[in-house]
């Protein structure tokens, strides 16, 4: 199965950690830092995994233009991404955008992240640590259940 993940970790580079501990373990995964790279041609990948920090309570702005500019349709999609306070309506946008291609989203996967955003500032930060060896593992394990 030929697998990309595509991803934006721009601050504190929680959800670059995460995805490139999966590509550790999976090796023929193709990383694309969306970041970096405008247009990709993703006909020839079966399944495809998006993955973002959230800013403002999105996906970062570049992971969704990606996705409106590169996926094609009828592909089978999954979400990761990091986040200060989790929520699922964060991925709002992207599966929008999948759907809208005639694409599917079999999964996502959650973590919290370290975060510093506005007054978390101000103390530190709040989820110091994050994400740590578990949410790695877990992260593992979820892109496991998508592939059997």
């Amino acid at each position: 199965m030929k697998v990309a993940i595509v991803y934006a970790s721009v601050h504190h580079k929680n959800t670059e950690k995460v995805v490139k501990a999966i590509a550790a373990k999976y090796p023929e995964i193709e990383l694309i830092d969306a970041t970096k790279t405008i247009l990709k041609d993703l006909a020839s990948y079966d399944l495809i995994g998006f993955a973002s920090g959230i800013f403002y309570s999105k996906l970062h702005k570049s992971l969704l233009s990606f996705i409106t500019d590169n996926l094609p349709a009828h592909k089978k999609t999954f979400v990761i991404y990091t986040c200060g306070l989790d929520t699922p309506a964060y991925i709002k946008a992207a599966e929008e955008l999948i759907k809208a291609k005639d694409s599917s989203l079999v999964g996502y996967y959650s973590c919290l992240a370290y975060d510093t955003w506005g007054p978390f500032k101000l103390i530190g930060g709040k989820n110091k640590g994050h994400p740590d060896v578990d949410d790695i593992r877990k992260a593992v394990e979820f892109y496991e259940n998508i592939i059997k």
